[in-house]
Formats: structure tokens, C-alpha cells, sequence
């Protein structure tokens, strides 16, 4: 069997432990973003949640869906979140596909430090696409996850993916 490591991520997580907490939350302010904004990583806007790409991706084209409401509970969230946010989740698959032509895909959500939930304060769920043969031997032997695709290169043609389909499920 083989195992991805992703030591690189410890960083990121401890920094979090670091900072003191604020009342900010960086998903509460990123729904607010315009999309069209350069420093925005997000790619989609509905009705209750929201799609960024993740600036610590595992792999090229790692997504979020996020609610926007700041909810830290799964229990919480409403059906009507729940179907959007599922429903976003599919769109995404469709958009990855469509944009990046991944060969697999890994969907999930992290609840709580203890589960490798880097901002367990707001719950978000990760869609990572995946291609044979992205686990290597460069994060485990040299400590160095290779992201082959620019972040706003990646951001481009998702935003063009997302604003395709949707206007075809409009139709």
C-alpha cells in the first residue's frame, strides 16, 4: 500500500496554534471576495456556500466548498446547505474534470484538529483531484510536494469551467 505524507502541511497547521485568536476568520471573509479580485482564491459563489481553491493544495485544482455561514458543527447545517453544498460538490467534479482532466478524486471533510482539520472553526469540505501516479518519491524523500499548475492559472480555468456549466444548467 502506498502513503502520502504531507509533512509540509505541519507548518501550516502549527501556524494556526501560533497566532493569537482573533475574531476574523479567513472563510467568513473570503465568501465576501469578489471573484474577479487577483487575490481571491475563490472560483464559485451560490446561494448559501461557496468554492475556493485551497492555498495549500494537496494537488493542482484542490477545492473547498464552504459554507458561508461560520459553522463549526456538521450537525448545523441546514438541508437546504446541505443539498447546495452537495450539489456544488458534483459541479466540482464536473469543473475539474472539464478544466484539469483528472483520473480520480478525493472527497471528504476534516472535523476537528484531531482529523487533520487545519480551521476546524468553519467546516469545510475538500475536493482533490487525483492522477496516477501523483504520489512520489519527492514528498517523502526530498520534503517537497510538487504543484505543477500556477494557482491563478488554476483559478482561470476553473472560473471558465464553473461559468460554462452553469450556464448549461441554467438552459
Amino acid at each position: 500500500m502506498e502513503k502520502l505524507w504531507s509533512p509540509w502541511r505541519s507548518a501550516y497547521i502549527d501556524s494556526f496554534k501560533k497566532k493569537k485568536k482573533s475574531s476574523k476568520c479567513i472563510f467568513c471573509d473570503a465568501s465576501k471576495e469578489n471573484l474577479k479580485s487577483k487575490n481571491s482564491l475563490v472560483v464559485y459563489k451560490g446561494k448559501m456556500s461557496y468554492i475556493m481553491l485551497n492555498l495549500y493544495p494537496y494537488n493542482s485544482g484542490h477545492l473547498m466548498i464552504i459554507p458561508n455561514r461560520h459553522l463549526s458543527d456538521f450537525s448545523f447545517l441546514t438541508d437546504d446547505e446541505m443539498i447546495e453544498i452537495t450539489n456544488e460538490v458534483k459541479l466540482s467534479l464536473k469543473a475539474l474534470t472539464k478544466s484539469l482532466k483528472p483520473q480520480g478524486f478525493n472527497v471528504g471533510l476534516n472535523l476537528g484538529k484531531a482529523a487533520g482539520a487545519g480551521i476546524e472553526e468553519h467546516i469545510h469540505f475538500h475536493v482533490v483531484p487525483r492522477w496516477n501516479g501523483d504520489t512520489n518519491f519527492m514528498p517523502a524523500i526530498g520534503r517537497v510536494k510538487i504543484i505543477s499548475q500556477d494557482l491563478l492559472e488554476t483559478k482561470r480555468k476553473l472560473i471558465e469551467a464553473f461559468d460554462l456549466l452553469s450556464k448549461k444548467k441554467k438552459k
